[in-house]
């Protein structure tokens, strides 16, 4: 029986994670780099699950994860409704473009002072520079999104004489659907690093302020456990959000 192609894929990605492994393992073995600032996987395996099972990786991981969380949620739903009001006249977009082009390139790292000011060492402040950093991709893709609506569409709409909240349910939504979660994805990547990075900066409770620790302490394989953790994280949401893509665009397969 033959693999199919999505299988031969797997197995190929499977093949190239072990491998980097064993690279990763002989090197470390080889002391090319110093033990002291290069340890194996063995020892970062081994520095994991100590950490595991003496509990100390849960409480952390629970707070990256709830402020990665929160700030992407309250992106999100900005996100969409600033997108959906800006598209909705060509004045606003005109109006609004100047400040969006203005602030969207702003690094969010560099409002951490602000926020510090604003709401102290708070997983408040945390949130608000966590939404103000992965509000940007799914701002624009809303817009674009509720933008580029097909015009058969929105004639439809008007032969049906849908209200305008029907319009945004039924047309408007669906259409700029895929852009939107697209954009999601992009931000709950950068809702991760800067969750990383407030911990970090303001000393809160987080795998963020434990990779911080460690670097301090040389404890390099609590450094790298707390890596691959974060690593562990982003791929597990990306794959959750891959899955609500695939569940809420099935209508673009049976319309292929």
């Amino acid at each position: 029986m033959k693999m199919s192609s999505r299988g031969m894929e797997r197995l190929g990605a499977l093949g190239f994670a072990l491998g980097l492994l064993a690279l990763w393992q002989v090197l470390a073995s080889a002391k090319v780099i110093s033990p002291l600032f290069f340890p194996s996987p063995v020892r970062t395996l081994e520095a994991l699950w100590s950490q595991v099972t003496q509990g100390q990786l849960w409480e952390p991981l629970g707070s990256t994860v709830a402020r990665m969380a929160w700030g992407w949620l309250v992106a999100s739903v900005l996100g969409v409704v600033l997108g959906a009001l800006i598209a909705s006249s060509t004045l606003v977009r005109r109006m609004t473009h100047p400040l969006l082009e203005f602030m969207r390139p702003l690094p969010a790292s560099a409002i951490i002072p602000v926020a510090i000011l604003a709401f102290g060492l708070s997983s408040t402040m945390s949130t608000s520079v966590i939404a103000f950093g992965s509000i940007w991709p799914v701002l624009l893709a809303s817009v674009q999104g509720f933008s580029t609506v097909d015009e058969r569409l929105r004639e439809v709409a008007s032969v049906m004489r849908f209200s305008t909240l029907e319009r945004f349910v039924k047309v408007s939504l669906p259409s700029a659907m895929p852009g939107i979660l697209a954009g999601a994805r992009v931000g709950l990547s950068v809702a991760l690093i800067l969750a990383v990075v407030t911990e970090m900066q303001a000393s809160l409770t987080g795998i963020g302020q434990n990779i911080l620790m460690a670097q301090r302490s040389f404890k390099t394989a609590d450094l790298y456990a707390g890596v691959v953790v974060l690593g562990a994280i982003g791929f597990v949401t990306s794959a959750a959000i891959q899955a609500l893509e695939n569940r809420a665009l099935r209508w673009r397969q049976h319309a292929r």
